[in-house]
C-alpha cells in the first residue's frame, strides 16, 4: 500500500540529536539534510526526519508537544535479537538518553526502549514467535 515511512520529530538541537543518533550506529542521507532537518536512516524504507522545532511548527497548526509531559508518539521499531535491544537501551543511556522503564520479557517479544535528548519515546523489540491467542 505505502512504500516508505517518513516519521517526523521535532528536535531543539539538530546538531546534538545528529551526534546522539550516529553514536547508536544511525546514518543520515545528505540529500535531505540542511540546516532545518536530517533525514535519519532506520532500515530499508524506514526514516526519521529529525526537524528543527521552528521548521517543524511550518508543517503544523497545532503546538508541538511538551515531551517532558506528555507523549505524543512510541516511535517502535524491531531489533533482530535481544542482545541488540539491550545494546542499543546501553548505548542511548550512555550517550544521554533518559530509560524510562526496565526490559518487559512478554514470552513473544522482548521490549525495551528510551527517550532520547528531546523526549520522544523509541521503543525497541524483538520478536520470537507470535502473541498467544485471546
Amino acid at each position: 500500500m505505502h512504500s516508505d515511512i517518513f516519521v517526523n520529530l521535532p528536535v531543539k538541537d539538530l546538531n546534538k540529536s545528529v551526534e546522539f543518533f550516529t553514536k547508536l550506529g544511525y546514518t543520515f542521507n545528505p540529500q535531505f539534510t540542511d540546516e532545518n532537518a536530517t533525514c535519519m536512516i532506520l532500515g530499508d524504507k524506514l526514516y526519521a526526519m529529525l526537524l528543527v522545532e521552528k521548521f517543524f511548527s511550518t508543517f503544523t497548526n497545532k503546538a508541538i508537544t511538551d515531551t517532558a509531559k506528555s507523549t505524543e508518539v512510541l516511535t517502535c521499531v524491531s531489533c533482530t535479537s535481544r542482545e541488540q535491544v539491550d545494546s542499543l537501551v546501553q548505548l542511548a543511556r550512555e550517550h544521554g538518553a533518559k530509560v524510562p522503564r526496565q526490559a518487559q520479557d512478554h514470552g513473544f517479544m522482548y521490549a525495551h526502549g528510551y527517550e532520547d535528548l528531546d523526549g520522544h519515546t523509541w521503543e525497541l523489540i524483538h520478536m520470537v514467535g507470535s502473541p498467544p491467542a485471546p
